[in-house]
C-alpha cells in the first residue's frame, strides 16, 4: 500500500509444528494421570492400617489438586499448590507429628497397642515342655535374604499340613514343595534362605516367635521348630498378666501403659499411651533430669554464642584487612583462607579429633604436651569451639567481603575529610551498615551453631561424662542429648526425646524473633 506502513505477512504454522496447546494438554493429562495413580497406590497400606483419617485427607488433597488443575482458572493456585503441598508434607507434618509424639510414652517396650504387647509378652515367655509338638522348619522372607522379614515355613508331622508363620501368627499355605524329611524347599511368594543365609540371621531367627494359643513356635536350630507353653498368661478378667509357675500378677496401669505388680516390679514389654505433659514437666520437676538439663542448655548458649560470635569477629577482621586496596595478592590471600569452607566439614571434624588426641595427636605432639583435651570438661569445650572458628570464619569472611563491597567508598572518604580516623570511620560507618546487612546471617548462623548435631558428635560424641550419668555429657548440646535419648544403647525414649526438641524449638523460634525485631530497628534507623 502507498503511503502506508511496510508490513509482512506472518508465515502459517508448518505442518510439522505441533500445536502448543495441546501438548501442554498431554503434558498435563499425564502428570495428573501420575498423581492419582501415586494415590490409589497410597491408599491401600491406608485402608489395611485402617487409617481412615489419612485415606480422607489423601483423598481431599487429590480432589484438590484435580480441581485446580483442570481447570482453566485459578491461575494463582496452580502456582501456589506444589509449593503448598511439599510445606505440609516437609515442615508442618514433621513439627504435628513431634508435639503429637512429645505427649506420649512411645518408645522402647511402648510402640504398639495393647494387644501386641499381650502377644509379646506370653511369647518371650515361651518355653519348652516334655510333649512339645516338633515342626520341620525352613526360614524363607519375602524380600531379600540378608535383609527381608523373617517367616518360619513348618510342616505338621501328624497332618503334613505346611504353614507360614510371623510375628502376627500362622497361616496355611498350599502352593509348596516339601521334601520327603518333611522340609519346604520351595514355596510360592518366598524365597527360602540356605544354612548359610539363615545362620548369618541366627539371631533375628531365634528371637521370632510365631504365637499360637497357649504359647508360640520358636526354633530350635535352623532345621527344627517347637511349639512351646507360654510361662506368663493373660486374663483378661482381672486385666492382668499371671506367671504360671510362681503364680505372681501384673495388672494392668493405663497412665503409665504398663503391667505393674503390686511390689512396683513392671513388665518391660508395655503399650503406647497418651502422658498429657508428663514429659515437659519431667524436664523441669525431677531433679536427676533438670540439673543436667539446665547444665546442658547454659553451654548450648555458650557454644552457640561463642561459636557465632567468634566465626564473626574474626571473619571481619580479615575481610576488613583484605578490604585494603594497599595489600598485595588479594585474590590470593582469599583462596586461601576460605579453604577450610571448601573441605568437607565431616572429614575435618574427624581430622580433629585425631588431632587433639592426647598420645598421637598432632597438637600434643607439635607443642610437646600431653594434655587429655577431649577427657576433660573444660579442654573438650575448648577444642570444640577452636574447631568451629576454624571451620566456620571463612564463611562470615566470605559474606563480609561482600558486605564491604557494597558500601560506598565515598561515605569512608567523607569521614576521613571530617577529621575522623580509620578506627572512628570503622566504628560509626562501616560497622553499622555491615551489621544491617548481616544480622540476619547472625541469627541464623546462631541457630544452625545451636543446633550443630555434627560438631559435637564426630568430635567428642558429648563426652566426657560423668561416672553418675553416661547419658549427658560435658559438650553435649541440647540436639545431641535428644539423639542419645531416642536412639541411645539404654533405650529409645521417643516421647521424652520429642518434647526436648519443642524446648528447642521455642527456644531458637524466640531468640530468633527477638533478634529480628532489633534487626528491623537497625534498618529503619540507617534507612
Amino acid at each position: 500500500m502507498l503511503g502506508g506502513p511496510a508490513t509482512r505477512a506472518l508465515p502459517a504454522p508448518g505442518k510439522d509444528e505441533p500445536p502448543t496447546g495441546l501438548r501442554s494438554r498431554l503434558v498435563k493429562i499425564v502428570l495428573l494421570g501420575v498423581v492419582v495413580a501415586i494415590a490409589v497406590w497410597a491408599a491401600f497400606p491406608l485402608v489395611a492400617n485402617r487409617a481412615w483419617a489419612g485415606l480422607a485427607i489423601e483423598a481431599a488433597a487429590t480432589a484438590a489438586l484435580l480441581w485446580i488443575y483442570l481447570s482453566g482458572r485459578r491461575i494463582p493456585a496452580k502456582y501456589l499448590a506444589p509449593g503448598t503441598l511439599l510445606l505440609i508434607v516437609f515442615q508442618i507434618f514433621p513439627v504435628f507429628y513431634t508435639a503429637a509424639t512429645a505427649f506420649t510414652n512411645y518408645g522402647d517396650g511402648h510402640r504398639g497397642s495393647k494387644d501386641e504387647a499381650v502377644v509379646a509378652i506370653q511369647s518371650a515367655s515361651v518355653t519348652q515342655v516334655p510333649g512339645s509338638i516338633q515342626y520341620a522348619l525352613s526360614v524363607a522372607t519375602t524380600g531379600d535374604p540378608a535383609t527381608g522379614p523373617l517367616v518360619f515355613l513348618i510342616t505338621d508331622p501328624a497332618t503334613g499340613q505346611v504353614s507360614v508363620g510371623d510375628a502376627e501368627g500362622l497361616t496355611k499355605l498350599s502352593d509348596v514343595t516339601v521334601s520327603s524329611s518333611g522340609k519346604v524347599t520351595a514355596a510360592k511368594g518366598y524365597t527360602v534362605l540356605t544354612a548359610g543365609q539363615a545362620g548369618l540371621r541366627s539371631k533375628e531367627v531365634t528371637a521370632l516367635a510365631v504365637p499360637v494359643e497357649g504359647g508360640a513356635i520358636r526354633s530350635a536350630g535352623l532345621s527344627r521348630a517347637y511349639e512351646g507353653k507360654a510361662g506368663r498368661a493373660y486374663d483378661k478378667g482381672c486385666d492382668c498378666v499371671e506367671d504360671t509357675t510362681t503364680g505372681k500378677t501384673w495388672t494392668a496401669d493405663e497412665k503409665q501403659g504398663a503391667f505393674v505388680a503390686a511390689d512396683g516390679d513392671r513388665l518391660a514389654q508395655g503399650w503406647k499411651v497418651g502422658v498429657g505433659f508428663g514429659n515437659f514437666t519431667r524436664v523441669l520437676t525431677d531433679r536427676s533430669v533438670s540439673e543436667p538439663f539446665l547444665a546442658t542448655l547454659i553451654w548450648n548458649f555458650a557454644f552457640a554464642i561463642g561459636s557465632t560470635g567468634g566465626t564473626f569477629v574474626l571473619g571481619m577482621l580479615v575481610a576488613v584487612a583484605l578490604h585494603a586496596k594497599q595489600v598485595r595478592g588479594r585474590n590470593v590471600y582469599r583462596l586461601v583462607l576460605v579453604l577450610p569452607y571448601a573441605m568437607p566439614a565431616f572429614a575435618m571434624l574427624l581430622v580433629w579429633r585425631d588431632m587433639f588426641n592426647t598420645d598421637f595427636g598432632l597438637i600434643n605432639n607439635l607443642f610437646g604436651t600431653h594434655v587429655d583435651w577431649l577427657g576433660q570438661a573444660g579442654t573438650a569445650r575448648l577444642a570444640v569451639l577452636l574447631v568451629q572458628l576454624w571451620l566456620g570464619y571463612p564463611y562470615m569472611f566470605l559474606v563480609t567481603t561482600g558486605a564491604l563491597q557494597a558500601i560506598p567508598a565515598e561515605l569512608s572518604e567523607a569521614s576521613r575529610i571530617d577529621g575522623a580516623g580509620a578506627w572512628q570511620s570503622f566504628r560509626r560507618i562501616v560497622l553499622p551498615l555491615l551489621m544491617v546487612a548481616l544480622t540476619p546471617l547472625l541469627i541464623s548462623s546462631f541457630a544452625f551453631n545451636f543446633n550443630n548435631f555434627n560438631a559435637i558428635y564426630l568430635t567428642t560424641d558429648g563426652g566426657p561424662f560423668p561416672a553418675d550419668n553416661p547419658m549427658n555429657g560435658a559438650t553435649d548440646l541440647l540436639i545431641t542429648y535428644t539423639y542419645r535419648l531416642a536412639f541411645g544403647g539404654s533405650g529409645a525414649q521417643y516421647g521424652y526425646a520429642a518434647a526436648i526438641s519443642i524446648f528447642i524449638f521455642l527456644i531458637v523460634g524466640t531468640v530468633s524473633a527477638i533478634a529480628f525485631r532489633r534487626t528491623r530497628q537497625q534498618e529503619e534507623v540507617y534507612a
